[in-house]
């Protein structure tokens, strides 16, 4: 438990690059600014989540583009150049999710989802404003953390907020979006592809709207539609948790172990939503008796969490089913890894903060509040606006959505509880050329799944061709776990 804890985020080797001098890594297009003199220098650099050495590059970019005078602030670049030297000059840019989550926390997907795509192109993890290495705005975890209070964790926070020193209202999607234009000529290239998820389907629409002679094609996963408000997503939460209890009812195995889960799973809610539960149990980190205040915040922004992918949701049962005869250790553990933050890729909270306030809570009216009333966000829907009101930054007016003309790949999977399939839906309604790809048993994430890895290939290279994502059918659904032993086999 730690400051992080006070949201539920989810807001992820090749000889060749030993081989290529900084200049050469980057290919130009005709017509596109030729590495040379204004290439930024790039040099070799091993990084989390990788096991061979990457190509990294620091670029300076403008605080706020509307006001040049306020300074400018380092962009943090990986590149992790294409295997064959014939390489296409149309490279995959790569943004993450949250807000506040970086490109170079995603590295491990390079060798999953982008494994086939890297063969003829370059694939660039961009570390957004705010995040990752790219000046991350965040607040320090304590051990104190530890023992406190939901109310004493926000205060943590909004201390946290008040001490840092940044210009928060320049950390918008639009300012992100222009970053991106500035590393695409700084690193010579002409037209890119564009791969984002969850929140990176944000941004990556805003560049491709900012700057559509620069964007080739859309990759989204996960994808947010244009008018969505991030923490209005109470009905796709609870839908994907209904889509559970439905699953197991109709497991055999699962029915026969857990018969009570909803029953199980109201109950806990609700005694938890008449106040805090003091848990007297072994930590399961250190083994040492502790005494937890467990909320109804907690367990809820716990199950929320857990919710994003189906092998963890598979889990679900066994723990609410244990949590109801008083074993809360498996729970416990499980919450601790979804506000375990302290390690360096993690969510940079004040960035999240910073466009989730400025962009989305200005949206979120009374009216919508009412509507999208659910137990799973309550907590945090709740927690919002005073969070917002400590970080005072002016809100960004909503632009109705413009057409996008690249051609698109949008996937969704049917178990997302936060971009479920009917966000894709409604942002196809603004692009031209939108392929929508569902996947039955996936949740938040698609691309490193099954025949996925290949059919991004596929489409980044005729990009205008129908695609045939019927292999997406094939993944298979993960098995429940019954007992403390883990999922069946």
């Amino acid at each position: 438990m730690n400051i992080r804890s006070v949201f539920r985020m989810r807001g992820l080797c090749a000889a060749l690059p030993l081989l290529l001098a900084a200049g050469a890594v980057y290919a130009a297009a005709p017509g596109a600014a030729k590495p040379g003199a204004t290439t930024p220098a790039a040099r070799n650099c091993h990084l989390p989540g990788a096991t061979e050495t990457l190509r990294c590059v620091s670029l300076a970019v403008k605080l706020d583009y509307a006001r040049p005078a306020a300074g400018s602030i380092k962009l943090h670049v990986t590149v992790a150049p294409a295997f064959r030297e014939g390489t296409r000059v149309d490279p995959l840019f790569v943004l993450a999710g949250g807000p506040g989550q970086a490109g170079s926390d995603v590295l491990p997907i390079l060798s999953t989802a982008f494994k086939r795509a890297r063969a003829t192109r370059d694939i660039v993890f961009i570390d957004q404003r705010g995040t990752g290495r790219s000046g991350k705005l965040d607040c320090k975890s304590k051990p104190e953390h530890e023992r406190m209070s939901d109310d004493e964790l926000e205060a943590e926070l909004r201390a946290c907020i008040a001490a840092t020193k940044a210009d928060y209202a320049a950390y918008t999607t639009a300012n992100a979006a222009r970053d991106l234009e500035q590393v695409r000529r700084a690193l010579g290239y002409g037209q890119v592809n564009v791969w984002g998820g969850s929140y990176g389907t944000r941004l990556a629409q805003a560049y491709a709207r900012a700057f559509p002679a620069s964007v080739r094609s859309l990759v989204l996963d996960g994808v947010a539609a244009p008018e969505q408000v991030i923490p209005a997503g109470a009905r796709d939460g609870q839908a994907a948790l209904e889509a559970l209890f439905a699953q197991c009812a109709r497991d055999a195995a699962c029915n026969k172990a857990f018969p009570t889960l909803r029953a199980d799973f109201d109950a806990l809610a609700a005694k938890l939503a008449a106040g805090p539960l003091r848990l007297n149990l072994p930590d399961p980190r250190t083994a040492a008796q502790v005494s937890v205040d467990l909320t109804s915040g907690r367990f809820l922004g716990t199950v929320h969490n857990i919710l994003y992918a189906p092998a963890d949701a598979r889990r679900l049962p066994f723990l609410i089913h244990s949590a109801s005869q008083g074993r809360w250790a498996p729970f416990l553990a499980r919450h601790n890894l979804a506000s375990d933050f302290g390690q360096e890729g993690n969510m940079a909270i004040l960035l999240h903060l910073a466009v989730v306030c400025a962009e989305d809570m200005p949206r979120f009216t009374p009216e919508l509040m009412k509507q999208d009333a659910g137990q799973l966000t309550k907590p945090l829907a709740e927690q919002l606006p005073a969070m917002c009101k400590a970080m005072n930054v002016p809100a960004v007016p909503y632009v109705a959505p413009t057409r996008i003309e690249a051609p698109a790949l949008l996937l969704s999977g049917a178990l997302d509880p936060v971009t479920p399939p009917h966000r894709a839906a409604s942002a196809a309604r603004h692009m031209a050329h939108a392929q929508q790809a569902v996947v039955a048993n996936a949740g938040h994430g698609v691309s490193q799944l099954g025949c996925a890895p290949r059919l991004l290939r596929e489409f980044l290279d005729r990009p205008q061709d129908k695609l045939d994502t019927s292999c997406l059918n094939a993944i298979p659904a993960p098995t429940f776990q019954l007992g403390s032993a883990g999922p069946q086999p």
